[in-house]
């Protein structure tokens, strides 16, 4: 399976700081829900299943299989070192610079991060997986990994659990707690929250105003904590659109020699230009220098990379 080959974060970001998103008054109720699950202490999970429910973090504990992980090519958190580990270390170093608030602009959300594609197929889910797994193996850093794609939800599948209830549950139901449909894992620092069940209005869930105030709260509630929400690609449905906006930064995968440069540019046109984004150019099979992607965009409107069939990861 062919690898990320580079992080490109060469995208020219505005000084500029975008005013505050305007979240909705969160009515008491919902907003008691969301707080018991994301108001907590910034220790690691508790997963033990022998301690009281009342002291667990999630209702729902699975064994991550490592060596299934390793099979499938996504990175494994030991101590041996890999292509794969590097690459993701050079694509999770700006992402956590501007978590720090040392990266070259201020942004609001910065713990919350997006990774989507022009169109589907193109590796995210494989790339939002890899990047949580990156940093949930860093000291002092814990990962929550939440499915947003949840018209073609496919994170739980690729760590190898049945996802069941997950966020279009917890969207849907108000008196349901964030509580009930996490999933906690064996490494301390991985949390993940499935897609969820199929529902008759999940599109129209995502981008109503309890995933805004999820968001809000997972950001400000939760300020010590990285969330990765594998996004939809931005040209498959408005509601993508609406939930890239939610984010403080935006990984924007691109596959090597398939994708149109113009649905590159189409997708970038959707984004908020004070975000902070950056490319990841998966599946390519030799070295590029860091300007294969970059200024050259406002050319060659409509070529094609390549014409190689999809190969590796999926997303």
């Amino acid at each position: 399976m062919d690898s990320i080959e580079k992080a490109m974060f060469g995208r020219s970001v505005s000084a500029v700081t975008r005013p505050p998103a305007v979240i909705p008054p969160v009515p008491q109720s919902r907003e008691d829900v969301i707080e018991r699950a994301v108001n907590l202490p910034s220790s690691a999970p508790i997963t033990s299943p022998n301690l009281p429910e009342a002291h667990r973090r999630t209702r729902r504990s699975v064994t991550l299989d490592m060596e299934r992980i390793r099979a499938s090519g996504l990175l494994v958190p030991d101590s041996q070192r890999s292509r794969i580990k590097e690459e993701y270390r050079q694509i999770k170093r700006p992402l956590l610079m501007n978590v720090d608030g040392k990266g070259a602009a201020k942004v609001d959300h910065p713990n919350l991060i997006g990774v989507t594609s022009a169109r589907a197929g193109e590796g995210k889910t494989f790339t939002a997986c890899n990047l949580a797994l990156s940093i949930a193996s860093e000291r002092n850093r814990t990962v929550l990994l939440v499915d947003a794609d949840i018209l073609r939800p496919a994170v739980a599948k690729m760590l190898g659990f049945e996802g069941d209830q997950g966020l279009v549950d917890f969207l849907a139901d108000d008196q349901m707690e964030l509580a009930d449909v996490l999933v906690s894992t064996n490494m301390s620092s991985l949390t993940v929250l499935p897609a969820g069940s199929k529902h008759h209005l999940s599109a129209e869930l995502l981008a109503g105003d309890n995933m805004r105030r999820l968001t809000a709260e997972m950001s400000q509630r939760y300020p010590d904590r990285i969330v990765i929400f594998d996004a939809p690609p931005l040209l498959a449905t408005t509601e993508a659109r609406i939930l890239a906006s939610l984010m403080g930064q935006v990984v924007m995968v691109v596959e090597a020699e398939r994708t149109l440069r113009a649905h590159v540019k189409e997708a970038l046109s959707l984004l908020n230009p004070n975000q902070m984004s950056g490319f990841v150019l998966n599946k390519s099979r030799d070295l590029i220098t860091s300007g294969y992607y970059g200024k050259d965009y406002d050319g060659h409107d409509g070529q094609e990379f390549g014409t190689l069939p999809p190969a590796g990861s999926i997303g």
